[in-house]
């Protein structure tokens, strides 16, 4: 993997699936992250070739339940976000999946209860032992790229010095969120911190945080002095942001829609998506936001789409296979 100069699509949970790091990089993202998965879960799911949608799935045993799903076409960028704080698992999770990514990032800035409570996510940057424990692990096992995702500390001092105990262990790049555990989306990122971060690091550092617009994407990097940047919220948004041509949201929520039925995406992750989108351009309210919540299979969010002909057509192919 080159982290150097690269868009980046940040990890998202429920939204990082196939179909929406296939529409990020439609649009120009260089680097996909998929959504975290916990390695607790990972190691319960057995590798399967789908040769109907052309994908490899990691499938729950006992269950028809898809983990993670990924196909050749992503192979040479997308990177496999685990959340863990164990080193032996975050060893088996790695192994089973490593031949089909392009890296592999141990999330270390998820600030969810859900993560801190299992030692995971942020939990992790008061670790420092732990943190390398882990990677060295991972490094010693693997020819694998292993990269990690960190927040930042209480000050900038505190942060600079596990960054440089990170790079030391052996990752390949770093990503920084420019906020601290404790603040909220709409407090602004402290680009100023991820700076001090690049300054004091030999490997590329990604700068995350407040990149709304594509224009964003070369003011952070002016501002940090960062390799590559990594956008969240802006993609979701709006996936056309890594494009210097934007699109109307209109048209990327039927681009979406589109991968989705293609690539038989969750409907659960589908509507959860959509319904951030509408969100933050319109209202839940309104009919469009009423009908997603209402819906209960992928044929439905094709129908409010107008996406239905696409729909019929995909499912007739697959059963011509």
């Amino acid at each position: 993997m080159e982290y150097e100069n690269k868009l980046v699509l940040a990890p998202m949970v429920r939204v990082g699936t196939l179909p929406f790091r296939l529409l990020a990089a439609q649009y120009g993202a260089d680097i996909t992250y998929g959504e975290e998965i916990i390695d607790h879960k990972m190691i319960k799911c057995d590798r399967h070739i789908n040769e109907y949608l052309g994908t490899t799935d990691f499938v729950e045993r006992g269950t028809k339940n898809v983990v993670f799903r990924t196909c050749h076409e992503e192979r040479n960028r997308v990177v496999f976000q685990m959340g863990t704080s164990n080193a032996a698992r975050a060893l088996a999770t790695a192994q089973l999946v490593s031949k089909d990514v392009a890296a592999i990032d141990i999330n270390m800035g998820c600030p969810r209860s859900f993560s801190i409570s299992g030692g995971m996510g942020a939990a992790l940057l008061s670790k420092p032992e732990l943190i390398h424990d882990i990677i060295t692990t991972l490094k010693r096992n693997l020819e694998t790229t292993i990269t990690c995702k960190i927040r930042l500390l209480r000050s900038s001092e505190d942060t600079v010095e596990l960054a440089r105990r990170i790079e030391k262990a052996g990752i390949s790049s770093l990503a920084v969120h420019g906020r601290r555990v404790q603040d909220r989306p709409r407090d602004p990122a402290k680009w100023d911190e991820i700076a001090d971060v690049v300054a004091a690091l030999s490997i590329p550092v990604i700068a995350n945080g407040d990149v709304f617009e594509y224009e964003d994407f070369k003011r952070i990097k002016d501002a940090t002095g960062a390799a590559s940047v990594m956008v969240a919220r802006g993609a979701l948004w709006n996936a056309s942001i890594f494009s210097t041509s934007k699109l109307s949201w209109e048209d990327v929520k039927r681009d979406y829609v589109r991968k989705c039925i293609l690539w038989d995406n969750d409907v659960k992750s589908t509507k959860h998506t959509l319904k951030e989108m509408i969100v933050h351009h319109s209202s839940l309210e309104f009919a469009e936001g009423k009908a997603v919540i209402k819906s209960e299979t992928t044929e439905n969010v094709a129908r409010i789409y107008g996406e239905e002909d696409y729909y019929h057509m995909v499912s007739m192919n697959r059963c011509l296979k």
